[in-house]
């Protein structure tokens, strides 16, 4: 008797980490459900991208939550603050950016954890990294482990011991090259994807913010070219 894959919620920005989870999360044989947020993030050109990259990589359902972390600000995402532009990567590697966005990983993974209970699957995917990335607490391992433990507390099935969840983060000891290397093994089109913190209207990259930076990096150290820039004849 045939098992039909098992479903998991595989958090989806657009950008260029999300977008190789997703990939993985399909090649693991899950079937994927993405979960993008429409949160007042000045960089909304990214839900364009996570909506073609969920149809490009066959998610069986694309949710866009809204919630609107505006009403809170304390970002450069979400409030009238400059984006950091020109940062070198060992600026990058000390304190906390303004780009941090308070609590959004935890926000992110509380609706998560929703909608797999809802679902019935025991496993949620998110594209955090601790090497090639802006400093953000809520990328860390000590911190996935700890919402991992929590939600296995939270939830109506935890309790009835109907699901142990499990959070999933495949990318957290790899370096943006590596990210780039598996996602172009698994045929990721990243043409398709949007990482620029303060994109043009277009969705043109700015080339200058940390996001731009770190993807730049990766795919040189990678030795391909970025479709993406290519595109905007920046490459």
């Amino acid at each position: 008797m045939h098992t039909p894959p098992p479903p998991a919620v595989v958090l989806l920005s657009g950008g260029l980490d999300s977008t190789t989870v997703l990939a993985m999360a399909k090649a693991q044989g899950y079937t994927p459900y993405a979960l993008s947020f429409r949160y007042g993030q000045r960089h909304a050109h990214e839900l364009q991208a996570a909506e073609a990259v969920a149809r490009a990589l066959g998610a069986a359902k694309h949710v866009v939550a809204q919630i609107d972390l505006r009403e809170f600000g304390g970002s450069a995402l979400t409030a009238d603050i400059a984006v950091p532009k020109g940062r070198s990567v060992d600026d990058m590697g000390h304190g906390i950016p303004v780009t941090y966005v308070p609590a959004r990983n935890t926000v992110f993974l509380s609706f998560a954890l929703a909608w797999a209970e809802t679902l019935g699957a025991s496993d949620i995917f998110i594209g955090v990294n601790a090497l090639d990335y802006s400093g953000y607490p809520d990328c860390r391992p000590e911190y996935i482990a700890a919402f991992e433990t929590l939600a296995n507390l939270a939830t109506k099935a935890g309790v009835e011991g109907t699901q142990k969840l499990k959070i999933h983060s495949p990318l957290m000891a790899l370096n943006k090259a590596q990210i780039i290397q598996e996602g172009l093994r698994l045929g990721v089109d990243y043409a398709l994807t949007s990482s620029c913190y303060d994109p043009g209207p277009d969705g043109k990259p700015c080339g200058g913010c940390d996001s731009c930076l770190l993807r730049a990096k990766g795919f040189a150290e990678a030795g391909h070219a970025d479709p993406l820039w290519v595109r905007f004849g920046m490459a």
